[in-house]
């Protein structure tokens, strides 16, 4: 069973907000949805590396703030005519608090 490190209580991030989270492997934008759903990303966009904890959460999407790319929080590809990917790490919701999966964390290939 993997690890699971706490980053801090639901009620920390706004519906349909974001956060970024320094962790010891580097910093993830983590997601919440208007439907209280969390899913966590890499912060930098493939494009120019764009912050994506400050774009846009709208349904299960975040817009780039920079250049209006369009990722989907499940599967971090880009939408619409757009290409290219941001890795995503599995999050979840335990007693109101938010969880991201350690192992994914530290096999990330470099910490952003």
């Amino acid at each position: 069973m993997s690890d699971w490190i706490d980053i801090g209580p639901l009620e920390a991030i706004p519906r349909r907000g974001a956060r970024k989270v320094k962790t010891d492997f580097g910093c993830v934008a983590v997601f919440r949805t208007g439907a209280d759903e969390v899913y966590a990303l890499d912060n930098a966009c493939p494009h120019k590396n764009g912050p994506l904890s400050e774009g846009i959460v709208h349904g299960r999407s975040v817009t780039c703030p920079l250049h209006s790319w369009v990722f989907d929080l499940q599967t971090g590809e880009a939408q619409g005519a757009d290409s290219g990917r941001v890795a995503t790490f599995p999050a979840r919701i335990e007693g109101g608090r938010i969880l991201l999966e350690l192992a994914r964390l530290r096999a990330r290939p470099t910490a952003a």
